[in-house]
Protein backbone atom coordinates (compact mmCIF):
# COMPACT_ATOMS: atom_id res chain seq x y z
CA UNK A 1 0.00 0.00 0.00
CA UNK A 2 1.28 3.05 -1.01
CA UNK A 3 1.86 5.40 2.29
CA UNK A 4 0.15 8.48 2.58
CA UNK A 5 1.07 11.26 4.99
CA UNK A 6 -0.32 14.35 6.73
CA UNK A 7 1.68 17.48 6.82
CA UNK A 8 2.08 17.48 10.66
CA UNK A 9 4.48 13.92 10.17
CA UNK A 10 6.31 15.07 6.99
CA UNK A 11 9.61 16.69 8.80
CA UNK A 12 9.99 13.43 11.06
CA UNK A 13 9.28 11.21 7.89
CA UNK A 14 11.80 13.57 5.91
CA UNK A 15 14.67 12.94 8.36
CA UNK A 16 14.07 9.44 8.23
CA UNK A 17 14.00 8.95 4.65
CA UNK A 18 16.82 11.00 4.12
CA UNK A 19 18.86 8.43 5.44
CA UNK A 20 17.73 6.00 3.24
CA UNK A 21 20.25 4.05 0.37
CA UNK A 22 20.94 5.12 -2.93
CA UNK A 23 18.60 3.01 -5.21
CA UNK A 24 21.19 0.92 -7.36
CA UNK A 25 21.03 1.29 -11.32
CA UNK A 26 19.52 4.94 -11.26
CA UNK A 27 21.74 7.64 -13.02
CA UNK A 28 22.94 10.05 -10.52
CA UNK A 29 22.85 13.72 -10.66
CA UNK A 30 25.85 16.02 -10.06
CA UNK A 31 25.06 19.23 -9.32
CA UNK A 32 23.55 19.30 -5.75
CA UNK A 33 19.78 19.19 -7.16
CA UNK A 34 16.82 18.09 -5.01
CA UNK A 35 17.21 15.57 -7.72
CA UNK A 36 20.16 14.08 -5.53
CA UNK A 37 18.22 14.02 -2.60
CA UNK A 38 15.54 12.71 -3.59
CA UNK A 39 17.82 9.34 -5.58
CA UNK A 40 19.75 9.43 -1.75
CA UNK A 41 16.19 9.30 0.11
CA UNK A 42 14.85 6.71 -2.33
CA UNK A 43 11.35 7.74 -2.19
CA UNK A 44 9.52 10.98 -3.85
CA UNK A 45 7.18 12.66 -1.70
CA UNK A 46 4.39 14.27 -3.99
CA UNK A 47 1.89 16.69 -2.65
CA UNK A 48 -1.74 16.09 -3.91
CA UNK A 49 -5.00 17.05 -2.74
CA UNK A 50 -6.63 13.72 -2.03
CA UNK A 51 -10.10 14.37 -1.67
CA UNK A 52 -10.93 15.40 -5.22
CA UNK A 53 -12.10 12.26 -7.23
CA UNK A 54 -10.76 11.72 -10.56
CA UNK A 55 -7.46 13.77 -9.73
CA UNK A 56 -6.73 12.34 -6.47
CA UNK A 57 -8.94 10.90 -3.95
CA UNK A 58 -7.85 8.20 -1.44
CA UNK A 59 -9.68 4.96 -2.17
CA UNK A 60 -10.97 3.88 1.10
CA UNK A 61 -11.17 0.12 -0.23
CA UNK A 62 -8.33 -0.34 -1.38
CA UNK A 63 -5.51 2.88 0.17
CA UNK A 64 -4.88 3.80 -3.01
CA UNK A 65 -3.92 7.35 -4.06
CA UNK A 66 -5.95 7.60 -7.30
CA UNK A 67 -6.44 9.82 -10.41
CA UNK A 68 -5.05 11.91 -12.85
CA UNK A 69 -2.85 14.04 -10.83
CA UNK A 70 -1.65 11.17 -8.43
CA UNK A 71 -0.66 9.27 -11.48
CA UNK A 72 1.52 11.96 -12.56
CA UNK A 73 3.25 11.54 -9.50
CA UNK A 74 3.74 7.70 -10.38
CA UNK A 75 5.60 9.18 -13.90
CA UNK A 76 7.61 11.07 -11.53
CA UNK A 77 8.54 8.76 -9.54
CA UNK A 78 9.18 5.82 -12.39
CA UNK A 79 11.08 8.14 -14.30
CA UNK A 80 13.75 8.80 -11.23
CA UNK A 81 13.89 5.45 -9.99
CA UNK A 82 12.59 2.82 -13.26
CA UNK A 83 9.60 1.82 -11.65
CA UNK A 84 6.91 2.79 -8.60
CA UNK A 85 6.87 0.88 -5.83
CA UNK A 86 5.54 0.64 -2.30
CA UNK A 87 8.75 2.04 -0.85
CA UNK A 88 9.78 5.07 -3.14
CA UNK A 89 6.77 7.26 -3.50
CA UNK A 90 4.65 8.89 -0.83
CA UNK A 91 1.82 10.75 -1.27
CA UNK A 92 1.06 13.70 1.45
CA UNK A 93 -2.74 14.91 1.64
CA UNK A 94 -2.47 18.72 1.50
CA UNK A 95 -5.32 21.68 1.79
CA UNK A 96 -4.99 24.64 -0.32
CA UNK A 97 -4.12 26.49 2.32
CA UNK A 98 -0.95 23.61 2.85
CA UNK A 99 0.31 23.19 -0.26
CA UNK A 100 2.91 26.38 -0.95
CA UNK A 101 3.97 26.44 2.47
CA UNK A 102 4.76 22.21 2.36
CA UNK A 103 7.08 23.32 -0.54
CA UNK A 104 8.52 26.12 0.69
CA UNK A 105 10.06 23.82 3.42
CA UNK A 106 10.94 21.11 1.21
CA UNK A 107 8.38 18.74 3.02
CA UNK A 108 7.11 18.05 -0.50
CA UNK A 109 8.94 18.01 -3.58
CA UNK A 110 6.65 18.59 -6.09
CA UNK A 111 2.86 18.98 -6.33
CA UNK A 112 0.77 17.69 -8.57
CA UNK A 113 -2.38 19.16 -6.39
CA UNK A 114 -4.92 20.91 -9.11
CA UNK A 115 -2.79 24.07 -9.01
CA UNK A 116 -3.33 27.22 -10.80
CA UNK A 117 -0.56 28.74 -12.26
CA UNK A 118 -0.92 32.39 -11.61
CA UNK A 119 1.54 35.36 -12.05
CA UNK A 120 1.44 36.08 -8.09
CA UNK A 121 2.45 32.86 -7.13
CA UNK A 122 4.90 32.19 -9.68
CA UNK A 123 6.24 35.91 -8.46
CA UNK A 124 5.94 36.17 -4.57
CA UNK A 125 5.65 32.36 -3.63
CA UNK A 126 9.40 31.50 -4.75
CA UNK A 127 8.27 28.21 -7.08
CA UNK A 128 7.99 27.64 -10.49
CA UNK A 129 5.32 25.78 -12.30
CA UNK A 130 5.66 22.86 -15.06
CA UNK A 131 4.04 21.99 -18.11
CA UNK A 132 0.08 22.43 -18.33
CA UNK A 133 -1.41 18.90 -17.53
CA UNK A 134 -5.08 20.23 -17.39
CA UNK A 135 -6.81 23.10 -19.52
CA UNK A 136 -9.53 23.98 -17.10
CA UNK A 137 -11.78 26.83 -16.03
CA UNK A 138 -13.96 27.75 -12.82
CA UNK A 139 -17.90 26.86 -12.31
CA UNK A 140 -20.90 27.22 -10.90
CA UNK A 141 -23.10 24.31 -9.41
CA UNK A 142 -26.60 24.35 -8.38
CA UNK A 143 -29.20 22.22 -7.25
CA UNK A 144 -31.80 21.44 -10.06
CA UNK A 145 -34.63 22.71 -7.66
CA UNK A 146 -32.78 26.20 -7.50
CA UNK A 147 -34.35 26.76 -11.03
CA UNK A 148 -31.24 28.99 -12.78
CA UNK A 149 -29.43 28.31 -15.50
CA UNK A 150 -27.23 31.41 -15.26
CA UNK A 151 -24.53 33.02 -13.06
CA UNK A 152 -26.59 36.35 -13.61
CA UNK A 153 -29.64 34.86 -11.86
CA UNK A 154 -27.50 34.22 -9.08
CA UNK A 155 -28.71 37.03 -6.70
CA UNK A 156 -28.80 37.10 -2.67
CA UNK A 157 -27.14 33.66 -2.89
CA UNK A 158 -24.39 31.82 -0.68
CA UNK A 159 -21.66 30.61 -2.46
CA UNK A 160 -19.62 27.19 -1.19
CA UNK A 161 -15.49 28.05 -2.17
CA UNK A 162 -12.44 26.90 -0.89
CA UNK A 163 -10.42 29.35 1.07
CA UNK A 164 -7.06 30.34 0.18
CA UNK A 165 -7.52 29.93 -3.70
CA UNK A 166 -7.95 31.63 -7.19
CA UNK A 167 -11.52 30.46 -6.42
CA UNK A 168 -12.17 32.92 -3.68
CA UNK A 169 -10.79 35.97 -5.84
CA UNK A 170 -12.27 35.13 -9.16
CA UNK A 171 -15.80 34.55 -7.45
CA UNK A 172 -15.56 37.77 -5.49
CA UNK A 173 -14.87 39.63 -8.89
CA UNK A 174 -17.79 38.10 -10.99
CA UNK A 175 -20.65 38.37 -8.45
CA UNK A 176 -19.21 42.33 -7.90
CA UNK A 177 -18.74 42.52 -11.87
CA UNK A 178 -22.09 41.80 -12.41
CA UNK A 179 -23.64 43.50 -9.26
CA UNK A 180 -25.06 40.32 -7.35
CA UNK A 181 -25.37 39.97 -3.75
CA UNK A 182 -23.85 37.32 -2.12
CA UNK A 183 -21.98 35.40 0.71
CA UNK A 184 -19.24 33.57 0.45
CA UNK A 185 -19.23 30.16 2.95
CA UNK A 186 -15.24 29.38 3.22
CA UNK A 187 -13.90 25.96 3.83
CA UNK A 188 -10.64 24.37 3.89
CA UNK A 189 -11.10 21.13 2.57
CA UNK A 190 -13.15 19.86 -1.15
CA UNK A 191 -14.87 17.51 1.14
CA UNK A 192 -16.12 19.95 2.96
CA UNK A 193 -17.56 22.21 0.13
CA UNK A 194 -19.54 19.75 -0.99
CA UNK A 195 -21.09 18.34 2.35
CA UNK A 196 -22.25 21.60 3.18
CA UNK A 197 -23.65 21.88 -0.38
CA UNK A 198 -25.62 18.96 0.11
CA UNK A 199 -26.54 19.90 3.22
CA UNK A 200 -28.00 22.93 1.78
CA UNK A 201 -25.53 25.02 3.75
CA UNK A 202 -24.93 27.04 0.46
CA UNK A 203 -26.71 27.86 -2.54
CA UNK A 204 -23.90 27.69 -4.97
CA UNK A 205 -20.46 25.76 -4.94
CA UNK A 206 -17.50 26.90 -7.11
CA UNK A 207 -14.85 25.62 -8.19
CA UNK A 208 -12.37 24.65 -11.01
CA UNK A 209 -15.12 22.64 -13.35
CA UNK A 210 -13.45 18.99 -13.40
CA UNK A 211 -13.08 19.71 -9.33
CA UNK A 212 -17.34 20.16 -9.63
CA UNK A 213 -17.32 17.06 -12.09
CA UNK A 214 -15.36 15.04 -9.40
CA UNK A 215 -16.75 16.46 -6.22
CA UNK A 216 -20.59 15.64 -8.24
CA UNK A 217 -19.87 12.23 -8.86
CA UNK A 218 -19.20 11.17 -5.32
CA UNK A 219 -22.20 12.81 -4.20
CA UNK A 220 -24.95 11.27 -2.71
CA UNK A 221 -27.57 12.43 -5.66
CA UNK A 222 -25.72 13.58 -8.23
CA UNK A 223 -28.68 14.14 -10.83
CA UNK A 224 -29.96 16.61 -8.36
CA UNK A 225 -26.91 19.23 -9.08
CA UNK A 226 -26.79 20.76 -12.30
CA UNK A 227 -23.09 22.91 -13.11
CA UNK A 228 -23.72 26.32 -14.65
CA UNK A 229 -22.97 27.34 -18.70
CA UNK A 230 -20.24 29.78 -17.58
CA UNK A 231 -16.81 29.52 -17.16
CA UNK A 232 -15.46 32.92 -15.54
CA UNK A 233 -11.11 32.15 -15.69
CA UNK A 234 -8.82 30.71 -17.12
CA UNK A 235 -7.56 27.57 -14.96
CA UNK A 236 -4.06 26.37 -16.21
CA UNK A 237 -3.03 23.16 -13.90
CA UNK A 238 -0.06 21.74 -12.98
CA UNK A 239 3.44 20.65 -11.23
CA UNK A 240 4.67 23.23 -9.23
CA UNK A 241 7.83 23.10 -7.16
CA UNK A 242 10.58 25.45 -5.67
CA UNK A 243 12.01 27.86 -7.66
CA UNK A 244 16.24 28.32 -8.30
CA UNK A 245 16.46 24.72 -8.83
CA UNK A 246 17.16 24.32 -12.92
CA UNK A 247 17.69 20.28 -12.85
CA UNK A 248 14.84 19.49 -10.65
CA UNK A 249 12.27 21.56 -13.15
CA UNK A 250 13.94 19.64 -15.67
CA UNK A 251 13.06 16.14 -14.63
CA UNK A 252 9.44 17.25 -13.43
CA UNK A 253 8.83 19.02 -16.80
CA UNK A 254 10.34 16.15 -19.10
CA UNK A 255 8.27 13.56 -17.25
CA UNK A 256 5.46 15.64 -18.50
CA UNK A 257 6.22 16.06 -21.98
CA UNK A 258 7.44 11.90 -22.13
CA UNK A 259 3.11 11.05 -21.38
CA UNK A 260 2.31 13.99 -23.96
CA UNK A 261 4.99 12.95 -26.84
CA UNK A 262 4.17 9.31 -26.47
CA UNK A 263 0.50 10.02 -27.19
CA UNK A 264 2.13 11.58 -30.31
CA UNK A 265 4.00 8.75 -31.35
CA UNK A 266 1.04 6.33 -30.55
CA UNK A 267 2.82 4.54 -28.10
CA UNK A 268 0.73 3.15 -24.73
CA UNK A 269 1.49 1.15 -21.38
CA UNK A 270 0.03 -1.40 -23.78
CA UNK A 271 2.74 -1.42 -26.65
CA UNK A 272 5.99 0.31 -25.40
CA UNK A 273 7.88 -2.94 -25.52
CA UNK A 274 6.97 -3.22 -29.18
CA UNK A 275 8.31 -0.10 -29.88
CA UNK A 276 12.00 -0.90 -28.47
CA UNK A 277 13.10 -2.05 -31.63
CA UNK A 278 12.16 0.56 -33.73
CA UNK A 279 14.46 2.24 -36.51
CA UNK A 280 12.95 5.21 -36.46
CA UNK A 281 15.36 7.66 -35.19
CA UNK A 282 12.72 9.59 -33.65
CA UNK A 283 11.15 6.68 -31.67
CA UNK A 284 14.93 5.79 -30.86
CA UNK A 285 15.56 9.49 -28.91
CA UNK A 286 12.52 9.50 -27.78
CA UNK A 287 12.71 6.11 -25.81
CA UNK A 288 16.81 6.31 -25.43
CA UNK A 289 17.18 3.53 -27.52
CA UNK A 290 19.57 5.37 -30.32
CA UNK A 291 23.30 6.56 -29.62
CA UNK A 292 21.83 10.01 -29.14
CA UNK A 293 21.97 11.02 -25.45
CA UNK A 294 18.17 11.55 -23.59
CA UNK A 295 17.68 10.99 -20.22
CA UNK A 296 21.12 11.72 -19.29
CA UNK A 297 21.12 15.39 -20.27
CA UNK A 298 18.92 15.74 -17.32
CA UNK A 299 20.22 13.26 -14.87
CA UNK A 300 18.07 10.19 -15.13
CA UNK A 301 18.35 7.06 -17.29
CA UNK A 302 18.42 7.59 -21.32
CA UNK A 303 15.52 4.84 -21.26
CA UNK A 304 13.44 7.38 -18.40
CA UNK A 305 10.58 7.80 -21.06
CA UNK A 306 9.95 3.86 -21.26
CA UNK A 307 9.94 3.21 -17.47
CA UNK A 308 7.44 6.34 -17.50
CA UNK A 309 4.86 4.63 -20.18
CA UNK A 310 5.25 1.23 -18.60
CA UNK A 311 4.08 2.72 -15.12
CA UNK A 312 1.52 4.72 -16.55
CA UNK A 313 1.09 4.80 -20.21
CA UNK A 314 0.50 8.04 -22.48
CA UNK A 315 -1.49 11.29 -21.78
CA UNK A 316 -4.28 9.97 -23.44
CA UNK A 317 -4.52 7.04 -21.31
CA UNK A 318 -3.99 8.73 -17.85
CA UNK A 319 -7.07 11.41 -18.81
CA UNK A 320 -9.50 8.43 -20.03
CA UNK A 321 -8.79 5.77 -17.30
CA UNK A 322 -9.41 8.74 -14.49
CA UNK A 323 -11.43 11.43 -16.18
CA UNK A 324 -12.75 10.82 -19.78
CA UNK A 325 -16.28 10.05 -21.02
CA UNK A 326 -16.29 6.68 -19.77
CA UNK A 327 -15.67 7.36 -16.20
CA UNK A 328 -18.25 8.72 -13.18
CA UNK A 329 -16.51 12.22 -14.08
CA UNK A 330 -17.32 11.64 -17.63
CA UNK A 331 -15.49 14.50 -18.97
CA UNK A 332 -15.20 14.36 -22.83
CA UNK A 333 -12.01 15.25 -24.46
CA UNK A 334 -13.42 15.65 -27.30
CA UNK A 335 -16.09 18.22 -26.57
CA UNK A 336 -16.39 21.05 -25.70
CA UNK A 337 -13.53 23.47 -26.72
CA UNK A 338 -11.30 20.02 -26.67
CA UNK A 339 -8.40 22.90 -24.48
CA UNK A 340 -6.81 19.14 -23.72
CA UNK A 341 -6.66 17.61 -26.69
CA UNK A 342 -3.36 16.94 -28.90
CA UNK A 343 -2.23 19.57 -30.93
CA UNK A 344 -2.41 17.76 -33.98
CA UNK A 345 -6.31 16.98 -32.90
CA UNK A 346 -6.86 21.13 -32.15
CA UNK A 347 -5.76 21.17 -28.53
CA UNK A 348 -3.41 22.65 -26.44
CA UNK A 349 -1.46 19.77 -25.56
CA UNK A 350 1.84 20.42 -27.00
CA UNK A 351 5.32 19.18 -25.85
CA UNK A 352 8.03 20.34 -27.45
CA UNK A 353 10.84 18.74 -29.55
CA UNK A 354 12.60 15.42 -28.36
CA UNK A 355 15.64 15.96 -30.01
Amino acid sequence: MQKVARLFVIASLVCVLAASFVVPGVAQAQDGSLLDEVLERGTLICGVNGQVPGFSFLDPDSGQMTGFDADFCRALAAAIFGEVTDDNLEFVQLTAQERFTALQTGSVDVLFRNTTWTLQRDGEFGIDFGPTTYYDGQGLMVKADLGVTSIDELNNVSICSLTGTTTELNITEAMDIRGLTYELVPFEQSSETISAFEEGRCDVLTSDQSQLAGLRSNASDPGSMVVLPEVISKEPLGPAYLAGDERWGDVVNWTVYAVMTAEEFGISQGNVDDFIGSEDPRIQRFLGTGDAASGSLIGLDNDFAVNVIRAVGNYGEIYERNVGIDTPLGLDRFGGLGLNLLWTDGGLIYPPAWR
